[in-house]
């Protein structure tokens, strides 16, 4: 299989190799999400809350200038990373609850 867009000889080929980057996608979203699993138990042992404000815009503004730098557009790539970041910081909340900023309570930032 074609490895390169511009290898591909027709339609069938240039989508076999979309399909392939496609589970190479999934793959890596598997490994982040065993990340974010870590993530909570090491915050749940340090007493941190799930969403660190300073940390989600570190993450997405690192996500737009990469993407930036290599020639895509840095806004839908910022854009797709937040939601990303909001699936991770749910999937943190199912186990260390809501950020107390966010019910009323004193603010975290760590």
């Amino acid at each position: 299989m074609a490895t390169d867009p511009k290898s591909c000889a027709d339609m069938a080929d240039l989508r076999a190799l979309i399909d392939a980057l496609d589970a190479e996608l999934v793959a890596l979203l598997v490994r982040r999400a065993a990340c974010i699993d870590r993530a909570v138990e090491l915050k749940q042992a340090a007493g941190w809350p799930a969403r660190i404000e300073t940390r989600v815009e570190e993450v997405a503004l690192n996500a737009r200038m990469r993407a930036e730098a290599a020639g895509l557009d840095g806004a839908f790539v910022e854009g797709l990373w937040r939601q990303i970041i909001e699936w991770s910081i749910a999937r943190e909340e199912r186990v260390l609850g809501p950020d107390r900023a966010e019910t009323g309570g004193e603010a975290h930032e760590r």
